[in-house]
């Protein structure tokens, strides 16, 4: 028996294999559709913000672009911020920046901000922004090049330079927060909206 009650796959407004394999690990069968946003832009236009409503504001936007695609459809659309102190990070281009978000982030505490939006029919029916705190170590510039060198194109792949679950444990000495939130989708608050609106089984 299926705990996802609803007649069609829950529609994933991105192509992060994470919050999807999230997703499908708690019984939730996705359908993944990318949306072709300019995030830097609405950054930039939000800069009056803080980074946690920075999060929650590309989530919707992510999630009602979809929703206007795929209608009568529930749509998840997620996003995550890294802040130090008042600075925010945008996942490095290149190796180089890699290295530069290391070097700034080593020895120091930095927020991850997790946002999750739910909208159907350009409606948005649920929206949750859940925080973790992490404490980077302090590192030498030759771990650094070891851990890009170990990494490779994963280093350009997520804010901060990073996968918690992979080769980035070795970069932390204390972490604060929800494993979920950390991964980029706060899934406990998620499930009880889906639970309570009927969609999983409860």
């Amino acid at each position: 028996m299926s705990l996802w009650l609803a007649a069609q796959p829950l529609v994933l407004a991105s192509r992060s294999v994470v919050r999807r394999s999230l997703l499908e690990a708690a019984g939730i069968p996705t359908e993944a559709w990318a949306v072709n946003l300019d995030e830097r832009a609405i950054e930039a236009r939000a800069s009056d913000l803080g980074p946690s409503q920075v999060a929650n504001l590309l989530a919707e936007k992510k999630a009602s672009a979809a929703a206007a695609q795929w209608p009568g459809r529930i749509v998840l659309g997620a996003d995550q911020t890294l802040a130090l102190s008042a600075r925010r990070f945008n996942k490095p281009c290149d190796r180089a920046s890699a290295r530069d978000q290391l070097r700034t982030l080593a020895g120091h505490s930095h927020e991850l901000h997790s946002a999750v939006v739910i909208a159907s029919d350009q409606q948005v029916l649920f929206g949750c922004v859940e925080s973790a705190r992490l404490t980077m170590r302090d590192m030498s510039d030759q771990f650094i090049e070891t851990y890009l060198d170990a990494v490779g194109p994963q280093a350009l792949t997520s804010v901060g330079s990073y996968q918690l679950e992979g080769l980035g444990v070795h970069l932390f000495e204390r972490i604060e927060g929800d494993h979920f939130t950390i991964l980029g989708l706060p899934l406990l608050p998620l499930l009880t909206f889906l639970r309570r609106m009927g969609f999983l089984a409860g």
